[in-house]
């Protein structure tokens, strides 16, 4: 009897791919879907890339079924291969629940602990992570920065064990959301840029100036045009800049102002170059939220950083606020 008679019967189906699945190959075939590439997947997982190719040929052949598509270096996975792919990421997930459980129970601290965020967070998480690290110090950590489109296609295929964004998803994304810390964001200027030091600025005097804008996707480009759109204004912009990091050097370099997020500012220090300008209706009062698909079965290594998230998250991040509080009120 060949595969593709095993597939037609269901009972059949289930016996066929335990006999011929591995969970190596499971493995080597959610980190490819996952990464979209050999070569990354390779590195992740420590084997050489002929060693992945023939894990994933292996794997298809099993599956009797395209899981993939390849142009040039990019992977392009099926219908079937996402819901393949969906189903090898809960078996992993499920797989080091149970090692994190067995290593409980030898008094062992491990586990893997996947992180996505939006660029907002990148400042405090690193805080928290390295705090809750001092208690897990043998944790297998990632942490991705993205931008909120991208986070919410992770979310819809479960990358991750928890997201930390500033919009909330949109409704038809069934996810938990839980409001963690305010987020505020501000406007800022080169500290000798003339509307520093200048108080109740319109935001029609603020249209005026060419503005630095984020990526199209991103969460904080949304809420400044909101802003604007309520006043009927247009955005004079001048730059599409796809990192906070990347604006506020080129706001530095005095190519315009621009919104970023208030405790961002917190390393340029007292006498950094940077300034908050002091605009009508804002800072615009946003908050970050901790996300995860509802339903999800959240590891225990997962939930124990959701409950320090919760308990002292928000230490790590108002230390952030707090020093950037000191330094723009000396240079507004």
């Amino acid at each position: 009897m060949n595969a593709s008679s095993h597939m037609d019967n269901p009972t059949i189906t289930h016996h066929y791919l335990i006999r011929h699945l591995t969970l190596r190959q499971i493995q080597v075939f959610e980190a490819v879907a996952r990464l979209a590439s050999f070569t990354r997947a390779a590195e992740e997982l420590h084997l050489t890339q002929p060693t992945v190719s023939a894990q994933v040929k292996s794997f298809q052949d099993s599956i009797d079924t395209p899981l993939y598509e390849q142009l040039g270096r990019n992977i392009f996975l099926t219908e079937v291969g996402e819901e393949v792919a969906i189903a090898c990421r809960e078996v992993m997930d499920v797989l080091a629940n149970l090692e994190m459980r067995l290593h409980d129970f030898k008094g062992m601290r491990k586990g893997r602990l996947r992180i996505a965020v939006v660029t907002t967070a990148k400042y405090f998480l690193p805080l928290a992570l390295g705090e809750f690290s001092k208690v897990y110090p043998n944790i297998d950590l990632s942490f991705t920065v993205c931008n909120r489109e991208t986070i919410l296609n992770r979310i819809a295929d479960n990358l991750d064990d928890m997201y930390i964004m500033g919009q909330k998803p949109p409704s038809s994304l069934d996810a938990v959301v839980i409001p963690f810390a305010p987020n505020p964001l501000v406007f800022i200027a080169h500290r000798d840029h003339p509307l520093v030091g200048q108080t109740n600025i319109s935001l029609a005097r603020i249209a005026e100036e060419p503005i630095l804008m984020r990526e199209f996707g991103s969460g904080i480009r949304s809420a400044v045009e909101e802003r604007f759109n309520e006043q009927h204004l247009r955005i004079n912009e001048r730059l599409t800049l796809e990192s906070t990091e990347t604006i506020k050097h080129a706001v530095f370099g005095g190519l315009g102002i621009s919104v970023v997020p208030k405790h961002s500012l917190y390393l340029e220090g007292v006498e950094g170059p940077l300034a908050v300008l002091d605009v009508q209706g804002f800072p615009l009062e946003k908050e970050l939220n901790i996300v995860y698909p509802s339903g999800k079965s959240m590891s225990i290594l997962a939930s124990k950083f959701l409950d320090f998230l919760l308990e002292k998250g928000a230490e790590y991040f108002q230390t952030s606020v707090d020093a950037t509080e000191s330094t723009t009120s000396i240079k507004q």
